[in-house]
């Protein structure tokens, strides 16, 4: 394992219970946990994109903020929801996010998962055309998006600019160099991870997968990663792809880790149904002291097959308490996993 970051789902709510009761609060401790992970020496921050939820809705702001406020850590998402963004804005939006942190953007990008409202996507002025599903849009919208972020020249220039231009046809701006390979696909599917590996994307899987053959999770989920390699060969691309798996892991130190996730009810994968028909499995949680924690995750197919792995992090515990969690992980469990 090369890298191992966070990932946050931003929740907030207004209870006593909840330490981040506000868009505010939850935008806020996000910039200060990617600077408390870095600090830790942590390798990613990386947050969730959900619409119409209280959560982190607009990636942007927040990924250009904590771009400027640290200096070594990747900034990423997990994912954003194609079927919403408007591919040539989203270009410029990237790269404004990128230049700002120097170069450190990872984007990770999906067709989106179950929503809070019915087809989200049309109340931001999306339809698929005809014959085409809100999924084909979402591949439709990521190859435009792809195509923009190398940086040619597409735009006829207007012969009498307000300003001065290149020769030549014009290129959204700001262009940041690497971005272009510096963008994952969400799949849920062995299919749309091979589909990824021949667009030239890295490879993001998180907590759960289509269930595509009754096997555990994580084996399911190493032979997803095993058929994306195969496809990225295949594709003849010539740089090595990265590869990102998600997991919730706490290792139990002290007595508010025993309190929070030590009663063992989450040990095993777990089945339910996306839209309503789809069989999906869930996999399992993580908690438990170091030694034994080694152990177990060592076991883990897919763990063992990616090169990077994001701690999904519950953030209404606080910036201090999830710092805890990060470097209890980082200290005591990832070097005997073969992290650095």
């Amino acid at each position: 394992m090369k890298k191992i970051g966070f990932l946050s789902f931003g929740h907030w709510t207004p209870s006593r219970q909840s330490q981040t009761r506000s868009a505010s609060d939850a935008l806020l401790q996000s910039i200060d946990l990617a600077v408390a992970a870095e600090e830790l020496g942590a390798d990613g921050a990386y947050f969730r994109v959900h619409h119409f939820a209280r959560q982190l809705g607009s990636p942007f702001p927040l990924l250009a903020a904590a771009g400027a406020k640290t200096k070594r850590i990747e900034i990423g998402t997990a994912v954003i929801d194609m079927r919403y963004e408007n591919p040539l804005y989203m270009v410029e939006d990237a790269g404004a996010a990128d230049v700002i942190a120097g170069g450190r953007l990872q984007l990770g990008i999906s067709r989106g998962s179950p929503e809070q409202v019915i087809d989200g996507w049309r109340y931001f002025g999306y339809v698929p055309p005809e014959g085409m599903s809100d999924a084909d849009m979402a591949r439709h919208h990521t190859e435009v998006f792809l195509e923009a972020l190398r940086g040619n020249g597409f735009a006829q220039p207007n012969p009498q600019p307000m300003f001065p231009n290149p020769p030549g046809l014009l290129r959204l701006e700001p262009y940041s160099e690497g971005l272009r390979d510096r963008i994952w696909w969400g799949a849920a599917t062995d299919a749309t991870g091979e589909w990824a590996a021949k667009l030239g994307m890295n490879l993001q899987s998180s907590t759960l997968k289509i269930d595509e053959s009754g096997r555990p999770f994580h084996v399911q989920q190493a032979e997803q990663i095993r058929k994306f390699r195969e496809a990225w060969k295949a594709a003849g691309h010539t740089r090595t792809p990265r590869v990102s798996v998600s997991r919730s892991i706490f290792a139990l130190v002290d007595d508010r880790d025993r309190a929070y996730f030590g009663r063992g009810d989450e040990e095993s994968d777990t089945i339910g149904y996306l839209g309503g028909n789809e069989r999906a499995i869930f996999g399992r949680s993580y908690a438990a002291e170091p030694d034994a924690l080694i152990e177990q995750l060592k076991k883990d197919e897919a763990i063992a097959e990616a090169d990077t792995l994001l701690l999904t992090v519950p953030n209404q515990l606080g910036v201090d308490y999830n710092a805890h969690v990060i470097e209890a992980i980082l200290k005591n469990v990832a070097p005997g996993l073969g992290w650095r």
